[in-house]
């Protein structure tokens, strides 16, 4: 029900569509108009002590609780240490390459997007399968048949078999920098061309629509949304597939960059860089909400939810600790 009648209050910020054109034979993203990727504000000293506790840390650059065993992930120093902490033991595993991106493979597991490679982590063992691709892996996502996307830094999305067969490989983009598959729509964002694209299927390129002034970072939730954060023009984007449409952009401060979704309460939340905080949202009715604001560890670039127990994780990229916001704590608004 709640749903039903989000999608109905935010229909007045339908958007015309473009058609890209796109298939697997051609290299078509030449004549693409695009900029240099957004990156998060440098932020500055923290003027406020962060909420919560905070546990020291080598710098983070992704965060990722995964849903079924609360396992925390965390990609910590140059990128290549993929951290597991799980009540209060952490293993640390050496990836093949820079961490792009985390992502949810099967209950259990853990996709990380590498250069060349799809690494798939078993979340309570540390256990590790590569899969082979031949380009930049930018992004990766698990859909319900147990097929594979990967999104390149060329533009190209390739899907795969569960072995790492290729199956199709889509062109056009300038960029794939985050893919969402939820409701089996192929959705991705574009960062060079800030631009949010949907696949016509899985031979080709459909609709797209800008981005703001610079997109950075995309998620979904289980309304089917794609949340996305504007980091150039300061918005966060509300958007739904089949058709892709625009429902919502509102400003949330100077260089939102991370995002994070609680299922428990309903909330998206989103760091802002410049000023060292992260702000919750609630979505279910035609404007976002603020429903809480807290001060965080300073550059705040990764932010996760543990969906078993709300507690949220900020991860400073600065190396000034992770820090843990408790979901009672935000029940209290303290």
């Amino acid at each position: 029900m709640r749903r039903r009648g989000w999608i109905g209050s935010a229909l007045a910020g339908v958007t015309v569509v473009t058609l890209l054109a796109g298939c697997s034979s051609q290299e078509n993203n030449a004549d693409n108009a695009t900029r240099e990727p957004a990156t998060p504000a440098a932020a500055p000293a923290a003027k406020a002590a962060p909420a919560g506790e905070v546990s020291p840390s080598a710098p983070i650059s992704l965060l990722f609780d995964e849903p079924a065993t609360g396992v925390l992930a965390a990609v910590v120093d140059s990128g290549t240490t993929l951290q597991l902490s799980d009540q209060g033991r952490t293993r640390s595993i050496t990836l093949p390459g820079k961490a792009a991106a985390l992502s949810a493979g099967k209950p259990g597991e853990i996709l990380v997007a590498v250069p060349g490679k799809i690494v798939r982590v078993d979340a309570a063992t540390g256990a590790v399968t590569e899969l082979g691709v031949d380009g930049d892996v930018r992004s990766a996502a698990l859909r319900s048949d147990g097929t594979l996307v990967a999104g390149l830094a060329n533009g190209k999305v390739v899907l795969l078999d569960a072995d790492g067969t290729v199956r199709h490989t889509i062109s056009g983009l300038s960029s794939a920098d985050a893919v969402d598959v939820r409701d089996g729509a192929i959705v991705v964002l574009d960062r060079r061309q800030t631009a949010i694209v949907q696949t016509d299927g899985d031979t080709r390129l459909g609709l797209s629509l800008r981005a703001g002034d610079g997109a950075t970072n995309m998620i979904g939730d289980h309304f089917g949304r794609r949340l996305v954060t504007d980091t150039a023009g300061g918005a966060l984007l509300v958007y739904t597939a089949d058709p892709l449409v625009l429902h919502q952009r509102f400003p949330v401060g100077s260089s939102p960059y991370a995002l994070a979704y609680d299922q428990r309460s309903e909330t998206v939340w989103v760091t802002l860089t410049s000023s060292n905080e992260v702000v919750g949202y609630d979505l279910s009715t035609g404007i976002p909400v603020e429903v809480g604001r807290y001060p965080t560890v300073r550059q705040p670039n990764a932010v996760t939810i543990d969906d078993r127990t709300g507690d949220m994780f900020v991860g400073s990229a600065t190396g000034d600790g992770l820090q843990r916001i408790g979901a009672d704590q935000r029940k209290r608004g303290q």
